[in-house]
């Protein structure tokens, strides 16, 4: 079984970061009930879905998956690269505490969770405005030790790297060619976006299917060709504040080293 952590929907969401779209008019109640979807299609494939405590005062509080980054053997809590939401991983920490062991991204390093990619053994770690190389080298010394070889990639057309990158199926990589280095992943096979979908490169691979957003149906047809099963949510209210699937959740196994082992 999977555990996703998932955070709801701040009624502040509107006063969000961004910064590689324009401020467009949120609903926020239409975004809550996408949320609400989303959870409960992450319930139907067997997930065991726990949200943290609401967080009312941080607009971007429900992108969860940025306050850290959970492998069996161990979860690293970041810490973010927009200075505003750093007091988000507190309730990621101590919902993680008795489950894994704790380490810590400490200052000057930064570290998103949606900049950090793994495929395997191997981490993909993205610089961005988010994430720098001293983030990314704290992460490097927490994983290593546990048999996982890093790598960085730079981002600059895309917010985070799963916004251009993301594991869709073991050592399958779903990926938009013109924002990252293609190359990076040809140990593993490779799905590219559709050509007038550069933003559906972001999936979430649940286990028993892949979590994909509805707006994205010719890419969406491609990781079917692929063979993957794919379940389709609505994310369009949230992506306004620059979010996509992988951003709304912490998934990771049940099974992985507790914080005592």
């Amino acid at each position: 079984m999977k555990i996703a952590l998932t955070r709801p929907v701040s009624p502040s969401l509107a006063r969000c970061e961004l910064t590689h779209m324009a401020r467009a008019p949120i609903d926020v109640a239409r975004a809550a009930a996408q949320h609400a979807a989303y959870e409960e299609c992450l319930r139907a494939l067997g997930c065991d879905v726990r949200p943290l405590p609401a967080a009312p005062g941080h607009p971007d509080a429900v992108f969860v998956e940025d306050t850290a980054v959970v492998f069996d053997e161990l979860a690293v809590i970041t810490r973010p690269g927009a200075a505003s939401r750093r007091a988000e991983t507190g309730a990621a920490a101590e919902a993680l505490a008795a489950l894994r062991p704790l380490r810590y991204i400490e200052a000057p390093g930064t570290v998103d969770g949606g900049d950090v990619l793994a495929v395997e053994r191997t981490v993909f770690v993205g610089l961005s405005t988010r994430t720098n190389a001293e983030g990314a080298a704290q992460l490097a010394r927490a994983l290593e030790p546990h048999g996982y070889a890093v790598r960085t990639l730079a981002v600059s057309s895309c917010l985070h790297l799963k916004s251009a990158a993301t594991a869709a199926a073991p050592g399958t990589v779903l990926l938009n060619p013109g924002w990252v280095d293609a190359g990076a992943f040809r140990a593993f096979e490779r799905i590219d976006v559709d050509p007038a979908e550069p933003l559906g490169a972001n999936a979430l691979n649940a286990g028993a299917a892949v979590v994909y957003a509805a707006a994205f149906a010719r890419t969406r047809d491609r990781l079917q060709r692929h063979g993957l099963t794919v379940r389709t949510v609505e994310m369009d209210e949230l992506a306004k504040a620059e979010g996509a699937v992988t951003c709304c959740s912490l998934l990771f196994a049940s099974h992985g080293a507790t914080a005592t082992s």
